[in-house]
C-alpha cells in the first residue's frame, strides 16, 4: 500500500466521521426545544422504513416491483410484535429471527 492509498484511506474515514461527531458536539451544551427534540425521535424509524421499504420490493428496469415473499412473511409477525411491544430493539430482534426461521424452514 503507497502513502497515497493510506491518505485517502484516512482522509475518507475523517470526512465519513467529522460530520457525524460535529453535531454531537455543537449540540451538547444546548438545551434543544421539545419540538426538535420530538421531531428527531422520528429519524431511527424513518431510517428504518427507508430500509425495510428498499428491500421488501424488487425494482426492475420497465417493470412494476415486485415482491421479495420472504421479506412479506417475515413483515407480518414483525408487526405484530411492533404493535405489542412499540420497543424498536424488540422489533429489529423480532424481525430478525423471523427471517431466520423463514429462510430455515421455508428456503
Amino acid at each position: 500500500m503507497t502513502v497515497y492509498s493510506l491518505l485517502i484511506i484516512l482522509g475518507c474515514g475523517l470526512v465519513t466521521w467529522l460530520p457525524r461527531v460535529i453535531p454531537f458536539m455543537l449540540v451538547r451544551k444546548l438545551q434543544l426545544p421539545n419540538v426538535v427534540i420530538r421531531f428527531l425521535s422520528y429519524v431511527p424509524l424513518c431510517i428504518l422504513t427507508a430500509l425495510f421499504v428498499q428491500n421488501l420490493f424488487v425494482a426492475k428496469e420497465g417493470q412494476f416491483p415486485s415482491f421479495h415473499v420472504e421479506y412479506c412473511l417475515a413483515t407480518i409477525p414483525t408487526v405484530i410484535v411492533a404493535v405489542i411491544t412499540k420497543n424498536l430493539m424488540c422489533i429489529v430482534v423480532a424481525g430478525m429471527c423471523f427471517m431466520a426461521l423463514i429462510r430455515y424452514f421455508v428456503v
